[in-house]
């Protein structure tokens, strides 16, 4: 998998070329304690999942940019759709627990934490682009990990023509009244309508 040198050049390299590119990174919750509760090679076997998980559904947009951290480039693709994906893998990865289990760390649930940001939105050149998702990963954490985040202080406002102005109008009551972000309840609504189908494809 590249690495952190080629993630800044192909995010330089984007953005040279691209109206929009999102850009998210994610590592692995609490990874520090699956390496010193179950050891290095557990740890490895988590890794060596997730990175699988990302080629799969990112194939030649995944990087590892250090340790348990990696990062995925979208140029190309709005903010929302890159939350959307990215939530969609943060919940397989939440689903699969198999992939990383042994018999040796099955007590620990493997998950994984992204932020997500977005040139121009939130950034105007590659490495304020960095920072912006690093902050929005570091949001995440912050707000109980095992999700997708972004940048601290604002709301994901649908402008697609995929959302009526009432559907927006309503989200935004209902962020308001519950005192939680638009992020966390389109989350909260992804989550459930994939277990929806889930369902289906049992049946």
């Amino acid at each position: 998998m590249p690495t952190r040198e080629a993630l800044e050049l192909a995010v330089k390299e984007a953005i040279a070329k691209e109206d929009i590119v999102a850009l998210t990174l994610l590592d692995v919750d609490r990874f520090e304690e699956i390496n010193d509760k179950y050891g290095h090679e557990e740890g490895d076997r988590v890794l060596v999942g997730v990175a699988e998980l990302l080629r799969d559904n990112f194939p030649g947009q995944s990087y590892r940019v250090s340790g348990d951290e990696y990062a995925v480039l979208l140029p190309g693709v709005s903010l929302e759709q890159a939350f959307l994906r990215m939530e969609a893998v943060r919940a397989s990865a939440f689903a699969s627990q198999d992939k990383y289990r042994s018999a040796a760390n099955r007590g620990h649930q493997v998950s994984i934490t992204a932020g997500v940001a977005q040139f121009p939105r939130d950034a105007k050149d590659a490495a304020s682009l960095m920072r912006a998702a690093d902050a929005a990963l570091n949001s995440a954490k912050e707000n109980g990990r095992n999700q997708v985040g972004l940048p601290p202080n604002e709301e994901m406002v649908m402008k697609s023509c995929y959302y009526p102005s009432t559907m927006v109008r309503r989200l935004k009551l209902l962020s308001e009244k519950l005192k939680k972000k638009e992020s966390f309840l389109l989350r909260e609504a992804l989550t459930d309508l994939l277990r929806k189908y889930d369902r289906v494809e049992e049946n």
